[in-house]
């Protein structure tokens, strides 16, 4: 069977790497292994994995400095996989650059959803690529070169960030409800993680907006959705 994609374990438990392998594996996927921090990075830099899933409780380097060091050279998509639920721990997660989060114990139906998920929305459609130049204010996103930038100032995104940009990008002056924002950018499979909404948000406001506290672009409507708003004269 050809390989699907090269995914990165790591993981310091010998129990948790081989319950990857001999659930990944039959499903067509290459898995290479690393049990602490600084083998994975190695390894990163030397097979150029598809996807790496991350335990949080490492040895010596723990999961969130060796996503946040992965982030300093790599876009590649992050699974992170912990023993922890709390909503610290995700936001955490999130913050230095994890894509998605496995809790333990998981079933094989959720490792393989979130897998596939991941490595799905890694991919961009070409005509998404193709499309112009978005402009608002001082907001700019080149969907060619996978760049934003703020009063002609490059920002520096993670991939969740820029699909979620774009995605709302792409349908400006609309709500979106939440449901169809997680499915969009997430993939079909989700749609109650409105969790992971508000914590993007929250990280794009930041980043793009001059009053973050009071956005003018990245708008909330409560209890529905969110919209990017593009007045006319700004466009």
């Amino acid at each position: 069977m050809p390989s699907k994609a090269t995914i990165l374990a790591v993981d310091d438990e010998p129990r948790v790497l081989k319950l990857l392998k001999i659930n990944l594996e039959p499903e067509g996927y290459r898995v290479l292994t690393a049990s602490d921090g600084e083998e994975a990075i190695r390894t990163l830099e030397s097979e150029l994995p598809d996807l790496v899933i991350l335990d949080l409780m490492l040895p010596q380097i723990d999961g969130y400095t060796v996503c946040r060091l992965i982030r300093e050279f790599s876009a590649v998509p992050i699974i992170m996989l912990t023993a922890r639920s709390a909503q610290v721990d995700l936001i955490h997660g999130f913050e230095v650059g994890a894509d998605d989060y496995l809790t333990k114990p998981f079933s094989v139906a959720e490792l393989l959803m979130r897998v596939q998920a991941v490595l799905r929305r890694s991919k961009w459609p070409e005509e998404i690529v193709a499309r112009q130049v978005f402009r608002t204010g001082p907001i700019e996103i080149d969907f060619a070169q996978h760049c934003v930038s703020v009063s002609g100032e490059p920002v520096k995104l993670t991939p969740t960030e820029y699909r979620l940009l774009t995605y709302l990008a792409l349908n400006a002056n609309r709500v979106i409800l939440h449901r169809e924002l997680l499915r969009g950018v997430w993939g079909p499979e989700y749609g109650e993680e409105t969790e992971y909404l508000r914590v993007y948000m929250r990280y794009l406001r930041q980043k793009l907006e001059t009053d973050p506290a009071n956005p003018r672009y990245l708008l909330t409507q409560p209890g529905a959705g969110y919209m990017f708003y593009q007045p006319e004269a700004e466009r």
